[in-house]
């Protein structure tokens, strides 16, 4: 039954991107806000506890919705609520949709769209050399693939679509602690709030980005990869979530393996750059799923 959902999910998920403005769950924001505003009232309480709660509160509607389902009618309302949690648990945007728009943008050499879509990828300001640039969005791709993609699979195949949510609702726990604390008219999300939001995600991002990791040897240089992931640490002080984007980024940009040619253009080395690590994430995904129907087929999961 999961695997069946998974792969209605991602049809659905590859087609009907006009709804993808709903996956981001501005709805959400003020209870978010909400949360962090009580937990501050908790000065004695370590951050963690009013986040980890914060997250429960989020992910007790499905807990309960699937509970509340059981297998009745053959399991049928099971899978419409697996398919409609997966959806709003990818993303929140299409990483081929962005690459797709970054290509566009350095084709018609439009600096300040490249900016935009770069930034997109990166979630961040973007470098202004140009090939610091270009290797950031190649990273970013790899790091957003865990992200958006293959850490809601794996808690999906784990614990369904209440594991699925769940790391979703981190995610989204962690984006809104940290864009608080960019905003003057509001000074809920102490620097504790969000390093306990980033903990707690990274918490459950730690196993699917490993396994992002070795996926990414499997499906481009293995190599280059394993080189990769052997090279130390950058920072030690670094946090858990940090630790595994650098990781992916690191074992990610070592699997594609790109070369130098000559007399390629820089906006052509940022488009061979950018597809080839979308096409990395792409050919990971079929063995990903090559391995959940093995797994399925042989009672390995439910």
């Amino acid at each position: 039954m999961k695997l069946l959902a998974l792969l209605i999910g991602l049809i659905i998920e590859r087609l009907a991107t006009q709804f993808f403005h709903l996956r981001r769950l501005r709805w959400l924001d003020q209870f978010m806000d909400f949360g962090f505003r009580q937990g501050g009232q908790f000065a004695n309480w370590p951050p963690l506890i009013p986040v980890v709660l914060l997250a429960v509160v989020l992910v007790l509607p499905v807990f309960l919705a699937r509970l509340s389902l059981g297998d009745t009618f053959f399991g049928f309302p099971y899978l419409v609520l697996a398919i409609i949690v997966l959806f709003f648990s990818l993303g929140p945007k299409d990483i081929g949709e962005d690459v797709d728009d970054y290509c566009r943008a350095i084709e018609a050499d439009d600096e300040e769209l490249i900016r935009v879509t770069s930034k997109a990828l990166i979630e961040d300001d973007p470098p202004a050399d140009p090939m610091e640039r270009i290797r950031k969005v190649e990273e970013a791709v790899c790091v957003q693939a865990n992200n958006r993609l293959f850490a809601v699979i794996f808690w999906f195949v784990l614990l369904g679509p209440v594991g699925a949510w769940a790391y979703r609702v981190t995610d989204l726990i962690r984006r809104r602690a940290v864009f608080n604390a960019t905003r003057d008219d509001y000074a809920s999300s102490s620097p504790q709030t969000i390093e306990a939001a980033q903990m707690l995600q990274g918490w459950l991002a730690w196993i699917p980005a490993r396994l992002t990791a070795i996926g990414y040897a499997m499906a481009g240089s293995f190599d280059g990869a394993l080189t990769a992931w052997r090279k130390p640490e950058e920072s030690e002080e670094a946090g858990s979530n940090e630790h595994h984007e650098s990781l992916l980024a690191r074992v990610g940009v070592g699997a594609l393996a790109l070369q130098d040619i000559e007399g390629e253009s820089i906006p052509d080395r940022g488009i061979r750059g950018a597809t080839t690590a979308n096409g990395l994430v792409f050919r990971l995904l079929f063995i990903w799923a090559a391995v959940i129907a093995a797994m399925t087929l042989y009672g390995l999961s439910v």
